[in-house]
């Protein structure tokens, strides 16, 4: 019973594995092996070592739209993630946040925080008045960001945009233009705050 609570708890907040005890760590490592074969099984996935991925996790790569999860990378529960995705060494998602790569992709840097909920969508569609939002082309330009940056909770970064090493996106912002290396955005749509 406390084992399976234990997994739960590090599913909803897998920082907590990465610092583990010893002996709590056998049993974590082995479970997580297992989890990771089972997704590495059914979907076009790679997993570097020392990676965690929340058996809760809806993580989806089909053929042509891989989900490469760096060395000690971190996929919490309820995190929805679509390839092609990148998730550069001891990158994180948190619970609820949605990564959708599109056509074009996603590529997260290394150290990179995405806090709860925050939504992430490489494509977008048109807006054309003579036809229905359902049967408008959907074009994607891909989104890149970059090492050790903060996605605050519930912030939201729209296609083509590229978010600099050392950026700060403040909770709730919208950022729908790129993000300079080290500043910090909040707002909607996100302006720039401050530097870091």
């Amino acid at each position: 019973m406390f084992r399976l609570q234990h997994q739960r708890r590090l599913s909803w907040m897998p920082w907590l594995y990465f610092s583990l005890k010893p002996e709590h760590r056998v049993w974590a490592e082995a479970w997580q092996a297992e989890v990771q074969a089972a997704l590495i099984a059914m979907e076009t996935v790679e997993i570097g070592p020392g990676a965690f991925v929340a058996p809760e996790a809806h993580v989806f790569a089909e053929p042509g739209r891989k989900v490469v999860i760096g060395a000690g990378a971190a996929i919490a529960a309820e995190a929805f993630i679509h390839g092609p995705v990148v998730l550069g060494d001891h990158a994180s998602v948190n619970p609820h946040a949605v990564l959708d790569g599109g056509r074009a992709g996603i590529t997260i840097g290394a150290g990179t925080r995405i806090a709860v909920g925050a939504t992430i969508y490489a494509f977008d569609h048109g807006m054309a008045p003579d036809r229905p939002i359902r049967e408008q082309r959907v074009r994607s330009q891909g989104i890149t960001i970059g090492k050790d940056v903060w996605i605050g909770a519930r912030a939201g970064i729209t296609d083509g945009v590229t978010i600099g090493d050392g950026a700060v996106v403040a909770m709730g912002a919208v950022v729908t233009r790129d993000v300079e290396p080290g500043m910090i955005v909040g707002g909607v749509p996100a302006k720039v705050i401050r530097p870091r």
